[in-house]
Parts: structure tokens; C-alpha cells; sequence
């Protein structure tokens, strides 16, 4: 498609939807809704109202009921990740972010090829198979971010070391680049628009590309037509006033459904958290409480049934394990957020670093938590990528409820791979008995037993 740069973020359709009183017959019937089987989603009236609810009873039900359609559409199954900070320089003036380019008291740093595979090689060592590269929006020639991604890909750890896919965090490039950056076998472009608020945006970001809100507010647009098929979208709350900005991006995500047939891949729920050399991030103008992140979570769970759902680990270990039963799908675990983090993990990289971690438990420690306390499986699955299930067929399987058939085995797959070569001995016995707990009431049993038996003898990368 040709595109014009008008914005399809539209006030008063945002307004009208802010204002909408939560009447408590309306609220049910948008309830019953959401439990039907067609799973259609929410207008962006009916996402106002459960916003502006405060009756304690029905947010129960609601958050009941965003449980129950992440547990239809993708099972009980966790997808973990790192994320691998490969620079902190930047050319844009965010005041809410420590990279930004005035800010003199960061220390940057550019991580070499070699600094990259030796990151690369730690996260393989803890058992990661799944990562997000991420820079500073500094303007990188496509080419470049293509050799960054081959030489992660490259990396290769015993006893079975290996990165499957790559997600990157990076800054809005042209059709034109997007197009060469797809040739990498990237997995999603994730991308935030930080606040849908034109006027707050336009304060928040000084100089530099990222000023130019349009061209942030295409950038998916463009991923999209530059061959890369799965995207991912957030805002970083506390910027703005959160019932705006969850109303904002669930319009953006029906906006890239209706022009391309293919909603977000993930959405993530960033609040604002202190950066080195930001003031505006030790004192957000809008905060966002834990209350209130449970109800964005929940809400955007009903109101986009399918996408995948991200909690960071800026979010402390307690809240996060709250977050994972309202509808998230996605969490990283382990996570260092400098360049070169992984490598210097023993000293204090807050001069360097994005923001300030809360969660700060290891990717075992993490694992065993979801084992134990939440009865979940670890996946650290790649192979929908291997066999093409993304953009508008990896959507049209979820939408079918059918994706939670490949993503349970294949989570089984990984996790006991995982369980096998890198898990502590308390991990791995209680992995090991939720598996066969699991596995043994699942309908693909005879199949997946099959295929564990190939794991438990040396086999890697199995997967439907």
C-alpha cells in the first residue's frame, strides 16, 4: 500500500470511549461476551468501560475470565526469552530514558562482534534459545543489523547451546531496510509507540527521528510491507494517562488488522522505571499502580484474545506472577539490560544501563517458580518459525484455538531439553514430574512420549 502519514489515532473516538460509564448490566454483558467461543475481541467503548469499573467483585470476574482465554487459546504453557542489549547510544532526546543522547552521565557502549557472541555464548550457557537484540536508536544501516543477528545464530555452546530465534528492538527504519533486515530470519520487530498523546509525546521526545511521531506511528506499517510478518506494539506507562494509552494501542492493533489481515504478535506492558541521569523516570507524571497494571493486563487480554502477551523483568518477582495468571504469555527471565551486562553480571551497571531491574531471580529460579507455584510449562519453542506458522497463519491458527496443539508438545520438547542439560537438581525433579503429569493427560500423549523418548537420549530442536 502507498502511505499517507495521517494519524488514525482519533481524540474524540478516544475520548468517547475514556468517558464511558461502567454500568454494572453493560459490564456482565461484556463479560458474557469475552466467554463466548468466538473470542471476537472488544470495542474500544466497551475496553473504556471496564477501565473506568471499580466494583472489586466484577474485576475478579474479569480477571477470571482473562485467565481462562489465555488458557484456551495457548494452554498453560510460558514462553521465556533474554533480552541482549547491543548498544546504549542513541541519537534522540527522550527525557524519560537514560540512553538518550544529553544524557552525559552514561557510560556507552557498542558491543563488537566478538563482545556479542561472548554475550550470546553466556545466555546460551543458562539454557536460553530464545532472544531480543536490543540498541539504542542510533541510525544502523541494515546490513550491519543482519551481521549482528547471523553472529548470534552462529554461536554454538555445549551441550546444546544455540540461539533459534531473534526478536530485535530497534529504531523505525524504511520499507527499503525492513526488507534487507527480513533476509536475517528475524522472528518480530517490536516497537513501542511510548504514548499514543500527541501533545505528551511531542513534550517527552525533544529532538531527534523518534520526535517525528508519524513515523513512529507507521513503523509497523512499514515492517509489515518490508517482509517481516510478526510485529510487536506497547506504550510505556506512566507517561500519559494509562485509560488513553491502552484505548490508543488496542486502535492501532485493530488498525493493522483491518489493513493487513494481521494483528500484533506481542504486546508489552513497560511502566516507567528510574533511568541514570532522567529525572522524569524517578518521577513519572502519570504512575501507573500495581492495581492498575492487573486491569491494562487483563482488559487488553479480552479485548485482543490472540496476541502474545510480555511482562519484563522491570516488574519485581511478586507482581509478575500475579501478571502471568491475567493473561500473559511471554516473560524474560535473567535479564541484563546494558550492553555487556551478561559478561560483567558482578558489578553494578546502573551507569549503563536502560533502566533498573526489579526482577532480578536467574532464568532456573524463574522456572522453578513457574513449576512449582503456577504449574506451567517452560517453553522455549522455535519451531513455528521453522515451519512458517507466523503473520497470518500463525493468527489464523490462534483464532482456531489450534495453536495451543503445537505449542503444548513443542513446550515439552524444549523445556525437557532444557530440564536435561542445564536445570538445577531441584528444578529438574520438579520439571520432570509436572511433565509426565502433564503429558499424561494430553490427548497428543502417544506422539509426544515418542518424541521425549528422543530427548532423554540426545536429541535437540524437536518440534510439530
Amino acid at each position: 500500500m502507498s502511505m499517507s502519514y495521517e494519524s488514525f489515532i482519533n481524540e474524540e473516538e478516544i475520548d468517547k470511549a475514556i468517558n464511558q460509564i461502567p454500568e454494572k448490566n453493560k459490564i456482565r454483558d461484556i463479560i458474557s461476551k469475552c466467554k463466548s467461543a468466538e473470542h471476537k475481541g472488544l470495542t474500544l467503548n466497551e475496553v473504556g468501560s471496564l477501565l473506568n469499573l471499580k466494583d472489586y467483585e466484577l474485576w475478579e470476574e474479569i480477571f477470571e475470565t482473562a485467565r481462562q482465554i489465555k488458557q484456551y487459546i495457548y494452554g498453560n504453557r510460558m514462553v521465556l526469552f533474554a533480552p541482549l542489549y547491543v548498544s546504549n547510544t542513541c541519537a534522540n532526546n527522550c527525557l524519560y530514558c537514560g540512553f538518550r543522547k544529553d544524557n552525559k552521565e552514561l557510560i556507552r557502549r557498542h558491543l563488537t562482534k566478538a563482545q556479542l557472541q561472548e554475550e550470546t555464548a553466556i545466555l546460551q550457557r543458562q539454557g536460553h534459545k530464545r532472544l531480543l537484540l536490543v540498541y539504542g536508536e542510533t541510525p544502523y544501516k541494515p546490513e550491519q543489523l543482519v551481521e549482528d543477528v547471523e553472529a548470534c545464530y552462529a554461536v554454538k555452546t555445549p551441550p546444546s547451546g544455540e540461539i533459534r530465534r531473534i526478536n530485535m528492538n530497534i529504531a523505525p527504519m524504511s520499507v527499503a531496510d525492513f526488507k534487507i533486515l527480513s533476509t536475517a530470519h528475524i522472528g518480530t520487530f517490536q516497537c513501542f509507540q511510548e504514548t499514543y498523546h500527541r501533545p505528551t509525546y511531542e513534550k517527552v521526545h525533544i529532538s531527534g527521528k523518534k520526535a517525528d511521531y508519524l513515523w513512529r506511528l507507521y513503523a509497523h506499517h512499514r515492517s509489515y510491507e518490508g517482509g517481516i510478518e510478526d510485529y510487536g506494539m506497547g506504550v510505556l506507562y506512566g507517561l500519559y494517562d494509562y485509560k488513553y494509552d491502552t484505548i490508543a494501542l488496542i486502535k492501532h492493533a485493530q488498525v493493522m488488522e483491518a489493513t493487513y489481515g494481521v494483528g500484533p504478535h506481542t504486546i508489552s506492558f513497560p511502566r516507567l522505571e528510574p533511568a541514570h541521569g532522567s529525572d522524569m523516570s524517578f518521577n513519572p507524571p502519570h504512575k501507573v499502580s500495581d492495581e492498575d497494571l492487573k486491569k491494562i493486563v487483563a482488559v487488553t487480554r479480552l479485548a485482543l484474545p490472540y496476541v502474545g502477551m510480555i511482562i519484563s523483568t522491570r516488574e519485581k518477582a511478586s507482581l509478575r506472577m500475579e501478571l502471568l495468571k491475567l493473561g500473559i504469555s511471554q516473560l524474560s527471565a535473567g535479564s541484563k539490560v546494558s550492553p555487556g551486562g551478561y559478561h560483567d553480571s558482578m558489578t553494578d551497571d546502573f551507569d549503563r544501563a536502560q533502566f533498573d531491574v526489579a526482577d532480578e531471580r536467574s532464568l532456573d529460579e524463574v522456572i522453578y517458580d513457574l513449576v512449582t507455584n503456577l504449574g506451567y510449562i517452560p517453553s522455549f519453542c522455535t519451531g513455528c518459525y521453522r515451519k512458517k506458522r507466523v503473520g497470518e497463519h500463525f493468527m489464523g491458527l490462534a483464532k482456531k484455538a489450534f495453536i495451543k496443539d503445537f505449542c503444548f508438545p513443542n513446550a515439552v520438547f524444549t523445556f525437557s531439553e532444557y530440564l536435561r542439560d542445564y536445570a538445577s537438581h531441584k528444578t529438574k525433579t520438579a520439571g520432570l514430574d509436572l511433565v509426565r503429569k502433564m503429558v499424561e493427560h494430553s490427548k497428543q500423549k502417544e506422539k509426544i512420549e515418542q518424541q521425549l523418548t528422543k530427548v532423554a537420549t540426545g536429541a535437540n530442536d524437536i518440534y510439530f
